[in-house]
């Protein structure tokens, strides 16, 4: 078996990993990405609407220009990059200061990577049809919003015409319109909970500009059909319950899922990582390090994101901190990050008080005009006003040295919405 040596190996070549594996470049330290698909950018590859990198660029791209102005830098530095390769195991105690990769490739065969820091960058799943458990027959036509806008836009394929989106997940909104723009009929989008999923500029853009009809607060309760798709039920819901006798079907030839998305972290259980219960991602510290010494998360592996903007920002920063851990810095000191009321969660889970934080957090509400409420040790040292709050918008916000003045060992920062 082939034996290769780095400094820093990063797992998956979309934007986070791509962004990650820069910083550790820059640094000086030798780098290699390991990506399992046969090209750089991840899923962005079949993201070919544009709104991508306003933050990032300062202008809008597609989401294959968007990696590509990643990928040129990856080539003009020194990462070495192994595409088509699969990291099936990794050990993290095979050293001293040192981890053990084994992967598998139809070009490089089994190969052993060696390597002191880790950064996980895996990205993230569709939940699928049995993570939701809608019963009915198991007919052909159900797909997940992913798939589907893969057919569509990589492999050149349309996978129906008579199209209802089960969830309003982005991903979901914008097949609505991507399958609207190809001749499909779209006949619905479907979703559980009374508020939608997605941004509220993809529900603007994708379902008003076509007048496709949004049922909230409806759970689909059947799927018919033997051999293909014959329609759906729907059932509306009242309180929390189901309201049977109000059930109506939709008929259509095509279901897609867009019910959400799951960070891909086998292989981080595999090495030890603990996983947050909300998130199912890694729990971090300060510098996204996880509870494994020298294993950094960051991007959708850590938390689902819903601006690619944030995920290259996010893990600059891990790959700016793996550096830093490579030349032997650690924080003297830490405050824990708690989730406070309507607060779902706040990451990273701990702050380094002694500069800036970013952090990211999530609400469990719907709500114009809240406050962002900073509490420390239950005293409020910072009130921030938000005009309008929602579950699908991610929040984020900087903590700095002297919101944590007064911070002892013992110290917790509460973040609460109300």
């Amino acid at each position: 078996m082939k034996e290769l040596r780095y400094d820093a190996v990063v797992i998956g070549g979309g934007a986070a990993g791509m962004a990650a594996a820069l910083e550790i470049d820059k640094a000086g330290f030798s780098c290699a990405i390991v990506e399992r698909e046969d090209h750089l950018g991840g899923i962005l590859m079949q993201c070919i609407h544009n709104g991508f990198g306003l933050h990032e660029f300062k202008e809008e791209l597609t989401g294959p220009e968007f990696a590509e102005r990643f990928a040129e830098q990856v080539a003009q530095s020194n990462i070495v990059v192994y595409l088509g390769t699969t990291v099936t195991d990794i050990n993290a105690q095979h050293g001293p200061y040192e981890k053990e990769l084994i992967c598998a490739s139809p070009d490089y065969g089994i190969i052993k990577i060696i390597s002191k820091a880790i950064v996980l960058a895996m990205g993230c799943r569709e939940r699928n049809r049995g993570n939701v458990r809608i019963p009915g027959a198991r007919p052909a036509g159900v797909y997940t919003a992913g798939l589907a806008q893969r057919l569509v836009n990589i492999e050149g394929y349309i996978p129906g015409k008579e199209v209802v989106i089960i969830g309003s997940g982005d991903i979901g909104l914008i097949m609505a319109r991507r399958m609207s723009w190809v001749g499909c009929h779209v006949k619905a989008v479907v979703e559980i909970m009374p508020y939608p999923s997605g941004l509220t500029r993809n529900i603007v853009q994708c379902l008003h500009d076509f007048n496709i009809p949004l049922y909230l607060s409806c759970q689909t309760t059947n799927i018919f059909g033997n051999d293909r798709v014959e329609g759906i039920e729907v059932t509306p819901m009242e309180n929390g319950a189901l309201v049977l006798e109000k059930a109506f079907r939709i008929d259509c030839d095509t279901v897609l899922l867009s019910v959400g998305l799951v960070p891909e972290n086998e292989l981080s259980k595999d090495a030890g990582v603990e996983l947050h219960p909300t998130t199912n991602g890694p729990i971090v510290d300060a510098s996204l390090m996880t509870n494994v010494d020298g294993i950094f998360a960051c991007g959708n592996v850590l938390h689902v994101h819903d601006l690619v903007d944030w995920v290259a920002e996010e893990s600059r920063f891990a790959g700016r901190q793996a550096a830093a851990w490579l030349r032997g810095e650690r924080p003297a000191h830490q405050v824990r990050v708690k989730a406070g009321p309507n607060v779902r969660y706040a990451n990273p889970g701990k702050l380094d008080p002694s500069r800036d934080n970013k952090v990211y957090l999530r609400s469990m509400i719907v709500k114009n005009d809240a406050v962002l409420e900073l509490r420390l040790d239950n005293r409020v040292i910072k009130s921030i006003k938000k005009g309008h709050i929602q579950p699908s918008e991610m929040i984020t916000l900087t903590v700095g040295p002297k919101d944590l003045e007064g911070y002892t060992a013992d110290s917790a920062l509460e973040l609460a919405l109300l």
